[in-house]
């Protein structure tokens, strides 16, 4: 059931087994073979299926975990190289089963996926149990057409498309696209030997612009789908990763062409309260050969991009780290220079015979090398008490000299 997301659903496992143990596989089994033992492993031990059995519970989250580290290229050669310490425990993704949830979580996951944060969830055990036992209801998509319609929520509308040889080797595409913004899978079923129908491929929609869409392209060439859960939550951790993460979520699609025959679809409702609504048309690529060569070349491009962002992710954390470094002695060096200019100037400043009137050494008087007048005091002239207190002296005009009234008549 595909690829998942990390939220208040399956966590790591606080006992981590061999994850091919988990799935009884080899390690040298096929992608295919993984994903057939996770299907039947899953649907054994859904929530649906094992209501209060928490052990139940518990073995569905590993298996579940297991599977992600397969299912993903990159996660399987690491884990393979070194075990389970070369990954990334907190950036691995889980589903949550919204069957399971309960509603005030179910609330809280619709908020998160309406502020933007990637959700996965999982396939009702209902709707896989029925597709199995082959008890669903088929109706007619005839290539060239398209059909709308309102699937409530964790159910399935299916649909099967029939192609000739001629369609089928020009390539066939299936598209569903909602106005309203609805969440939604489009899977795809391959007949079992029993006469039911087992899962075989499974993609979420991605809002682009003011719609939402999803599509499987069986073009005879390998085309890829875009996660965009994947490492959602290592992203959190580091804002400047998802730049170099986006295009990691570009996985390649299981399947790449189909043969003559009727092949089965569902669109089914992945809304947390309400119906989806939507349109699903099929189409046959012949009449889209420049198109397909377009899709082809973009997709081969993304990914050599990819490879470039790799490379250059390692020389960009190299030169911010060394931006960081000289910012940092930016910052120093500047707060230095500054702490220097500022010593220079109260240096200058103590190049002056005026002091401070609490200074030690004051000297009254003097103001730039001039007598200062202002503080030159003349007794008892200002008519205040200090001119009573002090003793006084005459002045030389006020002086009685000795004969002098006499010589002067």
């Amino acid at each position: 059931m595909g690829t998942s997301s990390k939220t208040e659903g399956p966590s790591t496992p606080a006992l981590r087994r061999d994850p091919y143990d988990v799935l009884s596989v080899s390690r040298d089994s096929t992608d295919q073979e993984i994903k057939t033992a996770y299907r039947k492993l899953a649907l054994k031990y859904h929530p649906d299926k094992n209501v209060g059995n928490p052990e139940a519970s518990e073995l569905f989250k590993e298996v579940a975990y297991s599977y992600n580290i397969l299912s993903d290229p990159e996660k399987r050669r690491q884990y393979d190289s070194a075990g389970f310490e070369a990954l990334d425990v907190d950036g691995m993704d889980m589903e949550i089963d919204l069957s399971n949830l309960g509603t005030v979580n179910t609330m809280f996951a619709a908020l998160f996926s309406k502020l933007g944060v990637p959700i996965k969830t999982t396939i009702s055990a209902s709707v896989l149990e029925e597709a199995l036992n082959g008890t669903v209801t088929i109706k007619p998509l005839p290539l060239g057409t398209s059909v709308s319609g309102k699937v409530e929520k964790q159910c399935a509308h299916f649909f099967g498309v029939t192609i000739n040889d001629q369609q089928a080797s020009a390539g066939i595409v299936v598209r569903v696209t909602s106005t309203a913004q609805s969440k939604l899978k489009l899977l795809y079923f391959e007949q079992d030997a029993n006469g039911g129908y087992g899962l075989a491929l499974q993609e979420d929609s991605e809002k682009t612009g003011k719609f939402t869409s999803v599509g499987m392209y069986f073009l005879h060439f390998q085309v890829y789908r875009m996660d965009s859960t994947m490492n959602a939550v290592a992203m959190t951790k580091d804002p400047e990763a998802a730049f170099f993460k986006r295009l990691e979520g570009l996985q390649p699609c299981e399947v790449s062409e189909l043969k003559a025959g009727t092949h089965i679809f569902a669109v089914y409702g992945d809304n947390f309260f309400k119906p989806a609504t939507y349109t699903i048309e099929a189409i046959c690529a012949k009449s889209y050969e420049e198109t397909t060569e377009k899709l082809k070349e973009i997709e081969a491009q993304i990914l050599r991009k990819r490879n470039d962002l790799r490379q250059f992710e390692s020389e960009y954390r190299k030169a911010l780290a060394r931006f960081q470094e000289v910012t940092n002695r930016y910052s120093r060096e500047k707060q230095f220079v500054d702490e220097l200019l500022k010593m220079r100037d109260n240096i200058h400043s103590s190049f002056t015979v005026s002091r401070p009137a609490n200074h030690s050494d004051n000297v009254s008087g003097l103001s730039n090398g001039k007598v200062d007048d202002s503080n030159v005091c003349t007794p008892g002239e200002d008519g205040g008490s200090d001119g009573k207190d002090r003793p006084t002296k005459k002045k030389w005009f006020n002086l009685n000299l000795k004969g002098s009234d006499k010589k002067l008549g």
